[in-house]
């Protein structure tokens, strides 16, 4: 939908348009630039949107985590001279934005976490047994989402091939053991900034109980819900999920 809009400049793919306030959009393990297209479609003459593509398969395995995806995103922030953003992050993308805020206090406006990783999450799989089993596969694509018609033959095929692939599986499983040893909990509560927790009710990744502990331990946190809705409410709610978001926007001026 935006495809003539992503750059590819020095090690940086990235998808770029609009004006005025940076926001900077980062995708889970699973996910991609698609993901957020109605949001895209919804903000683009509102913000200036960027949105990195996580190298998840091609970054060197010791820097394959939180950590180093975080330093990554530094990076591409100086690169492209941006200061200040609003952070929007869904699963993976919330926590690397976590983790950016604990570096970086300051540079930061604020940062709004759907579906995040952080303190708990119930993976995708740690261990794949039936990974060759594509009717295992489907059933395990569709638990991210309420509707199990969100998890497209297309979304299905792309996921049996990336955890039937040995380089591309070595890299999920090492991120998914990052987010479990970079828990956030004792940080939460010094990230002093404006976090809105938009979180689909129905969520069994990152349940709910995850959503309500983010809002106890962060110090200025708002938590929506959005009902029918999984891991991924800007895509299975995008209509509600923007409204949300635009109102709390207003709300905080940031729009």
């Amino acid at each position: 939908m935006f495809q003539s809009y992503v750059k590819e400049e020095d090690k940086f793919k990235y998808l770029e348009i609009g004006e005025g306030r940076p926001l900077v959009i980062l995708h889970g393990i699973m996910g991609g630039l698609s993901n957020f297209n109605d949001v895209i479609d919804h903000f683009k003459d509102k913000f200036h949107i960027l949105m990195p593509e996580l190298p998840i398969y091609t970054f060197p395995l010791l820097k394959t985590n939180v950590k180093g995806f975080s330093k990554y995103l530094h990076e591409f922030l100086n690169y492209k001279g941006i200061k200040n953003p609003i952070l929007l992050g869904n699963s993976l993308g919330g926590h690397v934005s976590l983790y950016y805020v604990r570096q970086k206090p300051d540079n930061v406006k604020a940062m709004v976490l759907t579906g995040s990783s952080g303190l708990y999450e119930k993976g995708f799989g740690e261990s794949y047994p039936q990974r060759k089993n594509y009717d295992y596969i489907k059933k395990k694509t569709q638990e991210v989402f309420h509707d199990p018609k969100m998890a497209t033959k297309e979304l299905v095929d792309e996921v049996f091939r990336i955890v039937n692939n040995r380089n591309k599986i070595i890299r999920t499983l090492a991120l998914a053991k990052s987010a479990i040893r970079h828990n956030m909990a004792k940080d939460l509560p010094e990230m002093k900034l404006p976090v809105a927790l938009i979180w689909g009710k129905q969520d069994i990744v990152t349940p709910p109980e995850v959503a309500e502990e983010f809002h106890r331990l962060l110090p200025d946190s708002d938590l929506y819900w959005i009902d029918k809705a999984g891991h991924a409410p800007m895509m299975e709610q995008p209509e509600k999920f923007n409204e949300i978001l635009e109102n709390w926007f207003r709300e905080r001026e940031l729009l």
